[in-house]
């Protein structure tokens, strides 16, 4: 019974490490998305920042051991890769939806 209990707050105390290590990680994309010197750099550092979003939402259903979470990480991918082919098109057609006037 000790091992499961010192198992367990071994979890915890990794768990914490990681989200604090994956927050600073965001807000030093969070800056590269701001002051990046190019647009790609900007589109990666959010893609990015999504990535590390659901990395977050996952240490967070382990720490609150739940799976009410799962779904939340599903949807932030979801709008993850919709996002992403938006900037990718945005980037390099100049628009996101083509509206033909014929």
């Amino acid at each position: 019974m000790e091992a499961l209990e010192m198992t367990q707050a071994l979890l915890k105390i990794i768990t914490e490490i990681c989200i604090v290590g994956v927050s600073i990680s965001i807000f030093i994309l969070l800056y590269r998305a701001i002051k990046g010197p190019t647009n790609p750099d900007r589109a990666v550092a959010l893609d990015t920042i999504g990535i590390n979003l659901m990395g977050l939402a996952g240490l967070l259903a382990i720490y609150l051991v739940t799976t009410k979470l799962n779904d939340i990480i599903l949807l932030i991918g979801i709008l993850l890769f919709i996002g992403t082919v938006a900037i990718a098109k945005f980037l390099e057609k100049g628009v996101i939806i083509e509206r033909d006037m014929d």
